[in-house]
């Protein structure tokens, strides 16, 4: 592909973008994830910036998610017919325009109120699935075809799992993924430095001239436990309850995607909770590989973590991801603009991986293996 035809191909997809005849020039000022990250913290209050884009401790996880894709470098093929490039893919039965779902993030209303719903009325117009706790009732309700996969750390008794399993596919929740990675509440340091208030989760930061009553600074909420008791018969029980698929998310051994082929589960997402829960833990595109390896084509492997271009979403793909999760992006194109802003960067995305496509010989998904990539030594 020369640099004429790449042109064409990103100016294509710009004229099939819906946000192509907004009047909004600032929209279009930045150019890339990274631009809309430096808007988001422009406007986002310190402690809700600082509880995005944060990692555990001394954030080495969170580091080594986006050092990873440094450690494998794309070997593109040439004198390919790449006129013509398709993304989409089928999902559990779920048609998709691109391999780029809406992760699951906690801490949207740190940026403005119901944005939960504000992001799922985003992954409508953007065509793409949403993986959320919240946000996709009204909508749902509102008879709108949203794709939505419920996201959970679930309940400590089989009771509760199963009634949860039934109210979630009775609500029309197309997949549970669960977030297994999530025993306890994490130490970050950012927010023990801000003293951060996790009630501000669901109320908001505080507005100008309003105090906030001292916490802690060291330890306020370290050691919470969330869902300390989870094992593998949680799968048991919501598979006794629910037909819809069990997505397992928060998995990097290669011995733990084993167990969950074995134990039923629909699908796992290779993750580290994107950082934000054990430092020290090992990037997840470089975990990718073996995880792939040990399911064995079973059930579909999907991943997250530090993804910012198309190329990185490429890379995933070349390493056996069947689709890619992205939180922290749309958070600040939500931050940034709003609504248009999380349709913004989605779209930049997808028009990246589009253009790295056509660079590296691959019109389609189906033709990208790991002879794409290569490890540095």
């Amino acid at each position: 592909m020369n640099r004429r035809s790449a042109l064409s191909l990103v100016a294509a997809h710009v004229a099939a973008s819906p946000l192509f005849s907004a009047e909004d020039d600032d929209l279009y000022g930045p150019v890339n994830v990274h631009e809309f990250e430096d808007i988001a913290r422009r406007k986002l209050h310190k402690l809700a910036y600082d509880f995005i884009a944060g990692g555990v401790e001394d954030e080495r996880t969170l580091r080594s998610n986006r050092d990873a894709y440094g450690h494998w470098n794309l070997v593109p093929r040439v004198m390919v017919d790449v006129t013509n490039i398709d993304t989409s893919l089928d999902l559990f039965g779920i048609h998709l325009e691109s391999p780029i779902i809406i992760a699951p993030t906690g801490g949207k209303e740190l940026v403005m109120p119901r944005a939960d719903e504000v992001v799922a009325k985003a992954a409508l117009k953007s065509k793409t699935l949403l993986c959320s706790a919240t946000g996709a009732k009204k909508l749902l309700d509102d008879g709108e075809p949203l794709n939505w996969w419920i996201n959970g750390i679930g309940q400590p008794t089989k009771e509760q799992a199963v009634n949860f399993a039934k109210r979630t596919e009775d609500g029309g929740g197309k997949a549970i993924v669960l977030t297994v990675d999530n025993a306890y509440q994490s130490n970050r340091d950012r927010n023990n430095r801000n003293r951060f208030d996790y009630g501000m989760m669901s109320s908001g930061v505080p507005k100008a001239g309003e105090g906030m009553k001292p916490v802690n600074p060291a330890t306020p909420v370290m050691w919470k436990p969330h869902t300390p008791n989870l094992t593998w018969s949680y799968i048991d029980w919501v598979r006794s309850a629910s037909k819809i698929p069990i997505i397992l998310k928060g998995i990097v051994a290669p011995e733990d995607a084993e167990i969950a082929v074995e134990r039923g589960a629909s699908g796992i997402v290779v993750s580290n909770h994107g950082g934000r829960q054990q430092d020290g833990v090992i990037g997840t595109l470089d975990a990718l590989p073996d995880v792939v390896d040990a399911v064995s084509g079973k059930v579909p492997v999907l991943m997250d973590g530090g993804i910012r271009r198309g190329s990185d979403i490429l890379k995933a793909l070349s390493l056996g991801a069947k689709a890619v999760l992205v939180g922290r992006p749309p958070l600040w194109g939500l931050a940034a603009f709003g609504q248009p802003g999380v349709e913004r960067v989605l779209w930049m995305l997808a028009a990246e991986l589009k253009l790295s496509m056509g660079l590296s010989g691959q019109a389609k998904l189906s033709t990208i293996t790991r002879r794409l990539v290569r490890k540095n030594a």
